[in-house]
C-alpha cells in the first residue's frame, strides 16, 4: 500500500509536470506565432524593397521625429510634476495622480476625439486658435500632441516611482552644504534616480511610436505629413501587403530593442 501510495504520488507529480508545460508552450505559441508568421511572410530581398519604398521611408522618418519630439517634451513637462508628485503631499495629489493616469487606460478613440473636440476648429480652444490663423487638427503637430497625451502618464508614473527610492539624506546633505534645491535636484536627485528615468523615457518614446487610434482621430492618415508607421500598416494592408508586414517588422525590432533595453537598465538599478 505505501509503495503503491508513492507510486501513485510520483505519478500525479509527472502529470501535473507535463500539464503546466503544455499550459506553457501553448501560451509561448500562441504570443510568438502571430509575430513569427510576420517574419516568415516575406523574404529579405522583399523587405529590402519595402523598405526603399518612399512612402514607408517617409513613415519611418515621420514615426522616429514626431516620437522624439513628443518624448522630449513629455521629459520637460512631466519631470517637474512626477518631482513634486514623490516628494510634496498636498490637498488633492491622489485626484491629481488619477487624472494623470486616466489617458492610460482610456481607449484610444476616447483620446483622439477628445482632443479633437478640444483643438478642432470649432472645438474648445481650437476655434480661438483658428480665429488668429492657427490650425492644430490634420498638422503634424498633432501627432506630437497625440502622443504626448497618450505616453506622457507613462513617464510621470515611472519617473514619480524613481524619484520616490531616491534617498532623501543626499538631499538634505546637499543643500546643508550650500547647493541650492535646483543644484541638489540636478547633480543628486537625477543622477541618483537616473535608472528609473530612462526607463520611463523609454516606455514613452515605446508609447509615443506605436500610437495609432488617437494619431488617426485628430491628424488623419495624410502620406508624408501625419502618417507614421502605425497608419501606414493600416493603409498600406490592402494595397501592397508586402510594405505593411515590412513595417510591421521593424516595429517589432524597435520594441525588441525597448524591452531588451528596460530589462538591462532594471538590472542594473537592482
Amino acid at each position: 500500500m505505501k509503495s503503491g501510495s508513492i507510486y501513485s504520488g510520483i505519478r500525479n507529480k509527472q502529470i501535473s509536470k507535463i500539464l503546466l508545460g503544455l499550459v506553457v508552450l501553448i501560451t509561448i505559441l500562441f504570443f510568438t506565432l502571430p509575430l513569427l508568421s510576420l517574419l516568415l511572410r516575406i523574404t529579405p530581398d522583399e523587405f529590402i524593397a519595402a523598405i526603399l519604398k518612399p512612402e514607408v521611408q517617409s513613415a519611418i522618418y515621420l514615426s522616429l521625429l514626431t516620437a522624439a519630439a513628443s518624448t522630449v517634451v513629455i521629459v520637460l513637462i512631466g519631470t517637474p510634476l512626477a518631482y513634486l508628485n514623490a516628494r510634496v503631499s498636498y490637498r488633492g495629489r491622489d485626484f491629481v495622480e488619477t487624472l494623470l493616469d486616466l489617458p492610460i487606460v482610456l481607449p484610444p478613440s476616447v483620446a483622439g476625439l477628445a482632443l479633437l473636440v478640444l483643438f478642432g476648429r470649432r472645438g474648445l480652444i481650437g476655434a480661438y486658435l483658428n480665429d488668429v490663423g492657427i490650425a492644430i487638427i490634420f498638422t503634424t503637430f498633432a501627432v506630437v500632441l497625440a502622443q504626448v497625451f497618450v505616453a506622457g502618464p507613462l513617464y510621470i508614473r515611472q519617473a514619480k516611482t524613481a524619484f520616490a527610492m531616491v534617498d532623501q539624506v543626499y538631499e538634505s546633505a546637499s543643500r546643508t552644504l550650500g547647493a541650492s534645491p535646483l543644484i541638489t535636484f540636478v547633480k543628486v536627485t537625477i543622477p541618483l534616480a537616473w535608472t528609473g528615468l530612462v526607463s520611463g523615457v523609454i516606455l514613452a518614446f515605446a508609447r509615443a511610436i506605436g500610437e495609432f487610434g488617437a494619431t488617426i482621430m485628430v491628424a488623419g492618415n495624410l502620406p508624408g505629413k501625419t502618417q507614421t508607421m502605425p497608419l501606414a500598416i493600416y493603409g498600406l494592408m490592402q494595397s501592397d501587403l508586402t510594405a505593411s508586414i515590412a513595417l510591421s517588422l521593424v516595429l517589432i525590432s524597435i520594441s525588441c530593442i525597448i524591452l531588451i533595453t528596460i530589462r538591462l537598465l532594471a538590472g542594473r538599478s537592482a
